[in-house]
């Protein structure tokens, strides 16, 4: 599972802007505020420059992250923060029942480590080494 500092680098895809694609979002462009919508398959947007789909939008993802309030004290080195609220964890990317604002890039929000719903989702990420 990719920790929230992880998340949030691959969804930005080396922009500095509210989403990946700029500062303003359109239904075009992420599957988002649809209180009657639902999920719609991987690959219905465009790719982020890192090639990856529905960063913003579709589903709420797990990170590995225990829920802090703020970022004092996080790992500097990408690792996923394993103290704090662990019984909580930190999601990430908005889902389709969500109003567009929350799925910025460095929107967060946190639910109970065994939450499971149709709104909360995951990403399969692997590490690899040299």
């Amino acid at each position: 599972m990719l920790s929230e500092s992880e998340w949030e680098y691959a969804a930005r895809a080396g922009t500095t802007t509210a989403y990946h694609f700029g500062d303003s979002i359109s239904p075009s462009q992420a599957n988002y505020d649809r209180s009657e919508g639902g999920t719609v398959p991987v690959g219905s947007y465009p790719a982020n420059a890192f090639g990856l789909h529905d960063v913003h939008g579709n589903v709420w993802e797990w990170t590995q992250d225990c829920r802090n309030d703020n970022y004092q004290g996080a790992p500097t080195d990408g690792s996923a923060w394993e103290s704090g609220n662990c019984s909580r964890r930190v999601l990430r990317g908005g889902s389709w029942y969500y109003d567009p604002w929350v799925l910025r890039s460095a929107n967060r929000d946190r639910s109970t480590a065994g939450d499971r719903n149709y709104i909360v989702g995951f990403r399969v990420a692997r590490t690899l080494t040299p």
